[in-house]
């Protein structure tokens, strides 16, 4: 008898090819809006896999909804959504999908830093509203890159692959992270620096560290409060890890230059949220990883470790490995 799966949105058809081969599929098949939890709760209830996205609370009460689950695959590197622990306790094999988008999201992440460094977004609105009569010597100037101190919050795989791009522009490196990585300093040129040093010396500060109980509202209003009035703060890993209202008030009152956000607090936000309200901010619908060829290959690597775990192998990227010792 085919295992039966959940996939709770739209996938590329070549990760759902390879489903498809050895499982009885049900599909939310829509791109843009996510399943509804009371029609989750339903069509968990006969599935032995799930495949899902960031998205979607796998919670206690999904999950007992799902007496013949075995696997859930997250199509993501995070997977704060997902309560891994009651999964653990369940028996269920919880898996994510790390390494894979690495340097797509680097090159967003580099992307939104010379876009709000240099004003990009602003400059094209100026532009496309009509305002742009005549060159002025300070018209619509922004901050130097090249040359510039550039400060990561969190050196893994892609802290690591954004400083790599930095070394092009010159810039010169310094990191903070839980542990130091002596390796990485000597292959990227990086400097160490606690928090509050990193904080008082970049002229760019990139948030790369993953989001948990710790680095909640990690970046404050103190924090804030430390950099530099020219500095411009950068967010493509998690929302929370940043206070949004306390850089609103620091972009509103020119604390600090410029902000680029990928990530929200919670998403997808509202067009009430006051972050829309100010020019000096770059803002993006959660795109860090969103090239087609990386997303392809996210949910490939999700639907190669849903089926090695329905199958009873130990999937590549298994989150609880506790189940297996």
């Amino acid at each position: 008898m085919r295992p039966k799966i959940y996939i709770t949105r739209k996938i590329p058809d070549e990760a759902l090819a390879l489903l498809k081969q050895e499982c009885e599929i049900n599909m939310w098949d829509e791109e843009e809006t996510p399943v509804p939890r009371e029609i989750l709760k339903k069509e968990v209830e006969n599935i032995d896999g799930l495949f899902c996205m960031l998205t979607d609370q796998i919670d206690q009460e999904i999950m007992e909804q799902a007496p013949r689950l075995k696997v859930i695959s997250n199509m993501a590197v995070g997977y704060n959504n997902i309560d891994v622990a009651d999964a653990t306790e369940k028996g269920v094999m919880v898996t994510n999908t790390p390494g894979v988008l690495t340097d797509t999201t680097a090159d967003l992440t580099f992307a939104l830093l010379m876009s709000a460094g240099r004003r990009l977004m602003e400059a094209s609105d100026y532009l496309r509203s009509g305002k742009w009569q005549s060159w002025s010597p300070m018209q619509l100037t922004g901050q130097d890159i090249h040359g510039s101190v550039l400060g990561i919050i969190g050196m893994g795989r892609i802290g690591q692959a954004v400083a790599k791009r930095a070394n092009g522009f010159n810039m010169n490196v310094i990191y903070y992270n839980r542990s130091r990585k002596p390796d990485q300093e000597q292959r990227l040129g990086l400097i160490y620096r606690d928090l509050e040093q990193l904080l008082h010396e970049s002229d760019y500060v990139v948030v790369l560290t993953p989001y948990n109980e710790e680095t909640h509202h990690l970046i404050g209003e103190r924090e804030i409060d430390m950099m530099k009035s020219t500095a411009v703060l950068i967010n493509t890993s998690r929302g929370s890890i940043i206070d949004e209202q306390a850089l609103y008030e620091a972009l509103n009152d020119n604390k600090i230059w410029a902000a680029g956000l990928d990530v929200f607090e919670k998403e997808p936000i509202g067009l009430d949220n006051p972050l829309l309200s100010l020019s000096n901010v770059v803002t993006l619908p959660h795109i860090g990883s969103a090239s087609i060829k990386t997303r392809t290959k996210m949910a490939k690597l999700a639907a190669k470790d849903l089926l090695k775990g329905l199958n009873e192998e130990k999937p590549v990227h298994l989150v609880n490995v506790e189940l297996l010792n």
